[in-house]
């Protein structure tokens, strides 16, 4: 096994069970907050927000005269979370129900899915009240109702990061229209705040309507039972990434193994090759047979016995994610399964609570992607005191003073947002003009056909991109084209069409030809930002570049450097609990500037505040005078720990 990159101990005294109506401390503050209109509860991945959700909905049917709950999530996977639970078994006043036909993240066929939830929010049949549905169907099903028909219902958005306030966002448009011509009550739910782009999720009006609830990383693993550690490590290779597998792979924790995506430069352009490659490691010199449910049986040769899933294979996938779905968390489905191998599933909302080791080969562009994988290994459960997260990747071509300050910004930046700060990167759009960089960060490429040549281009190119490149990216004869160095022109002109078609035959000639034109310059804009360039692999050093508010955070997280494999690994010094806190206060005190006298002036009226309410000003208030105060007290918390450092070193 790698070292760790950061180590994070928690205080193993301090678990906490959950209360008389069987709720842990993050759901007993959403709870709290039960009788505001819009809610945005930040909290990490597997912190238990679904739970959360279903006190929250159940208390607003039952006692504020909400009619209809709808639980919009951004993969179908992630709709499990949401299945029927008997919270009176714990000591709550009701059980969640959800009939098996209202959750339309079951099954195929989005055009009828759409139609089931327009006739959903019809129905006045008071027992039909709660549906589960992707975000997708939430956006078509929008295009089908009048704002007024959300009147009375309660709109809770999972993976809130999804939405933008960005005029092109038509999840975030939907949300804004609703909010503004309904009497819609909306629980927005996020396990990271970090975007991918410049553009906030909400408007500070807009946001400012919201309660919030934040409940960051430290608080939740401190609350946990079982899990009281956790760590993560970066170990950089040479060669073929499959050669420094065996120093990395460790059959005796339960595995998520992500390979890379195939348009990156550490993958071998052949997916299923590097899953037998893995396989062929896994067993050894043992046998490998294959089950009813598709998952793969392995018999090491001291007579230990593996479960694997293959996540990657297109064939047989159905039936190994339905075994999955099947996976609870009781102690007794722990044998079900030992390691899933999967390239861009088993991420964002997947549940897999015994899962204790997430290995990620290759670099990982997005922060929230990062952040997400953390989340898959860090559920409380009885089989694990420790999680770890390792990313390996290909060694950079730089010096090591630039990758060790690279890897501390990365570190800082994870922290931050482990901490449900917003930390945000800039990212290029692209538009046709002529080649050049505008004021906006808009990168407009010369010849390039409008993107609203149509209605249906305009929608394909904004809501459908990802799983567009998706499905270009896993195409068999563009992967065979690749490898065998196929002229880019016939790939571009011949390939990438065929798969357009095939996925939107209504297209006309000239519809195709603006998606072709869009998709191959997203995918090889996406290429040069991610895959090794002619300066070598610096992708770890680009992104350290592209996080901003992270300099203000005048702390080193690194301790050594380690041999690994014909390469190194980078090892921090330890973060804990206290640490976490002390990086909070001292982002937070960033917030606003404030002069001395305005500090004086706050603290007199911060006393006043604890004499009139008993407690301290709150930093996560909706009330903007009360939160003033907070930070205020934090500042000069601050202010007074630097004049006692300079006092010891006078």
């Amino acid at each position: 096994m790698t070292s760790n990159l950061f180590e994070i101990n928690f205080d193993k005294d301090k678990t906490k069970n959950t209360n008389h109506l069987g709720m842990r401390e993050m759901q007993e503050r959403v709870y709290e907050k039960r009788n505001s209109n819009y809610l945005l509860v930040k909290a990490p991945p597997a912190s238990g927000k679904s739970r959360a959700l279903m006190f929250f909905g159940l208390d607003k049917i039952h006692n504020q005269n909400i009619k209809k709950v709808i639980i919009a999530v951004p993969e179908r996977s992630i709709g499990k979370s949401f299945r029927e639970t008997n919270l009176t078994d714990y000591g709550f006043y009701w059980d969640w129900q959800v009939k098996k036909e209202n959750n339309l993240t079951i099954g195929s066929g989005e055009k009828s899915k759409v139609q089931y939830f327009v006739k959903f929010m019809k129905s006045e049949d008071p027992t039909d009240n709660i549906l589960i549905s992707t975000h997708a169907t939430l956006r078509f099903a929008f295009e089908e109702l009048d704002d007024s028909d959300f009147d009375d219902t309660l709109l809770a958005i999972d993976e809130f990061h999804h939405v933008s306030h960005d005029d092109n966002s038509v999840l975030g448009n939907a949300l804004r229209s609703i909010m503004d011509n309904s009497s819609a009550h909306i629980l927005a739910m996020t396990g990271s705040y970090f975007r991918g782009d410049s553009m906030p999720i909400l408007e500070p009006s807009d946001e400012n309507k919201f309660d919030k609830v934040t409940y960051t990383y430290y608080e939740q693993l401190e609350g946990y039972k079982y899990l009281k550690s956790f760590a993560m490590g970066y170990s950089f290779y040479r060669g073929k990434y499959t050669d420094a597998l065996e120093y990395v792979i460790d059959v005796s924790k339960k595995m998520i193994i992500h390979i890379p995506n195939v348009n990156s430069g550490e993958s071998t352009k052949d997916k299923y090759a590097e899953v037998d490659e893995i396989l062929d490691l896994i067993v050894g010199d043992g046998q490998l047979n294959k089950n009813e449910n598709g998952i793969y049986e392995v018999t090491k040769v001291d007579g230990t016995t593996l479960l694997v899933a293959d996540l990657v294979n297109e064939e047989g996938r159905y039936d190994v994610s339905e075994y999955l779905s099947k996976i609870t968390d009781n102690i007794e489905d722990i044998n079900k399964l030992d390691i899933i191998i999967a390239l861009g599933m088993a991420k964002e909302g997947f549940d897999w609570p015994f899962a204790e080791y997430a290995l990620t080969i290759g670099y990982r562009n997005s922060l929230t992607e990062v952040i997400q994988i953390i989340g898959r290994v860090t559920r409380d459960s009885p089989n694990k005191t420790h999680a770890q997260f390792t990313n390996l990747i290909a060694e950079p071509d730089a010096q090591d003073d630039e990758v060790s300050f690279a890897v501390n910004s990365i570190m800082k930046a994870i922290s931050a947002s482990l901490l449900m700060e917003q930390v945000l990167a800039p990212v290029y759009k692209f538009k046709p003009k002529d080649g050049k960089i505008d004021k906006t960060g808009d990168l407009s490429i010369k010849g390039i056909n409008p993107i609203d040549t149509t209605e249906r281009t305009k929608k394909i190119i904004e809501d459908d991109m990802s799983d567009l490149k998706s499905s270009i990216l896993q195409s068999k004869d563009i992967q065979n084209a690749i490898v065998s160095g196929a002229d880019a022109n016939m790939i571009n002109k011949t390939l990438i069409p065929r798969v357009i078609i095939e996925r939107y035959p209504d297209l006309t000639g000239e519809e195709l030809e603006t998606v072709r034109q869009h998709t191959v310059t997203d995918i090889n804009i996406s290429a040069s930002q991610t895959s090794t360039s002619e300066d070598g692999n610096r992708q770890i050093i680009k992104m350290a570049d592209r996080f901003i508010n992270i300099d203000e955070l005048n702390i080193d997280l690194i301790d050594q450097v380690n041999p690994f494999q014909r390469a190194y690994e980078v090892i921090s010094r330890d973060i804990d609990a206290p640490t976490l806190r002390f990086i909070q206060d001292y982002l937070s005190t960033n917030k606003y500037d404030f002069t001395i006298e305005q500090l004086v002036v706050a603290y007199q009226q911060a006393q006043r505040f604890r004499m009139e309410n008993g407690r301290r000003p709150d930093r996560n208030s909706s009330d903007e005078g009360e939160k003033y105060l907070a930070y205020a007290l934090l500042r000069l918390s601050e202010l007074k720990k630097e004049r006692e450092a300079e006092n010891k070193n006078d």
